[in-house]
């Protein structure tokens, strides 16, 4: 299955972004992008975005392909990331971790679902067979828009995350097979397109 970058976006509200993979030179935007994230948005990503050198180390991933991360771009502004993460060794070789950003100004506008879309064509032209996403049991646009690409929960873990108040909540695992994503996306938009989704 053929991938093409850049990917020329129109979104539900009729503005248009392109999707391309991160290079090395991207580190500014992307750091302006993660700052930007309202708190309530960074809390649940895994590391402090808006460190200088948590930014530097994740452009560095540049090049290898454990790391493929994609950048939605709004004129000269990052609006989007997502990443898709595998592994060459041990006993999950062919399973890949999905994660994705969106700056609210876009948020609820289909870009969620379609960087997660190009990410899952990528991971099945990379040969693996299962993809997870882990979402907060109150990020209810996330779930859904993982929903419509096939994912199912398949985990809860209760409270093992804290909220900005400091407030437990689920972390809910969402999994599917690859090949099986793939066949639900391409039976809701014949031959790819990226305009529609949450």
């Amino acid at each position: 299955m053929r991938e093409r970058f850049p990917e020329e976006l129109t979104l539900r509200d009729g503005s248009h972004v392109t999707i391309r993979p991160m290079t090395g030179t991207d580190g500014a935007a992307l750091l302006s992008f993660f700052r930007a994230l309202p708190e309530e948005d960074r809390q649940y990503l895994r590391d402090d975005v808006t460190r200088q050198e948590t930014v530097d180390r994740f452009v560095a991933s540049v090049g290898d392909d454990r790391v493929f991360t994609l950048l939605a771009v709004h004129g000269d502004t990052i609006v989007g990331n997502g990443t898709l993460y595998r592994s060459h060794h041990g006993w999950t070789v062919h399973v890949g971790e999905v994660r994705v950003s969106v700056a609210r100004s876009q948020q609820r506008n289909g870009l969620g679902s379609a960087i997660a879309r190009l990410l899952v064509r990528h991971a099945v032209n990379a040969g693996l067979d299962k993809l997870v996403a882990e979402v907060v049991d109150n990020q209810i646009g996330a779930k859904r828009a993982f929903s419509k690409l096939g994912f199912l929960p398949e985990a809860v873990l209760r409270g093992h995350v804290k909220d900005i108040h400091g407030v437990k909540r689920d972390l809910v695992v969402m999994t599917s097979d690859v090949s099986h994503i793939w066949s639900t996306m391409e039976a809701m938009v014949a031959d790819y397109s990226p305009t529609v989704g949450d």
